[in-house]
């Protein structure tokens, strides 16, 4: 179980990053909001058919599952824009 818990922080953790940094490497407003907006929706439903299928069968609360279903639909976005951050590369 804490494992679990401990997964799940890094992963919203990801998610958080990704979401603050979406802003500093997206031109335009409307495509941050679409971004943001794309990342969320995917996020909640990945988060949602996770927390459905597995958290039972693990012994695991729903809502942490969720929770890791939905910040592991940002982890690649989160690395993506830390790797532009490092490269120090501008908005696209």
């Amino acid at each position: 179980m804490l494992e679990a818990i401990l997964v799940t922080a890094v992963l919203v953790a990801a998610a958080g990053y990704a979401q603050y940094r979406i802003p500093r490497h997206t031109a335009g407003t409307a495509a941050i909001a679409l971004t943001r907006v794309v990342l969320v929706v995917i996020g909640v439903a990945f988060g949602y058919v996770v927390a459905q299928t597995y958290a039972d069968a693990r012994g695991l609360p729903p809502v942490l599952v969720f929770l890791a279903g939905f910040g592991l639909v940002h982890l690649p976005a989160a690395i993506i824009l830390f790797i532009k951050g490092a490269r120090g590369t501008g908005k696209s």
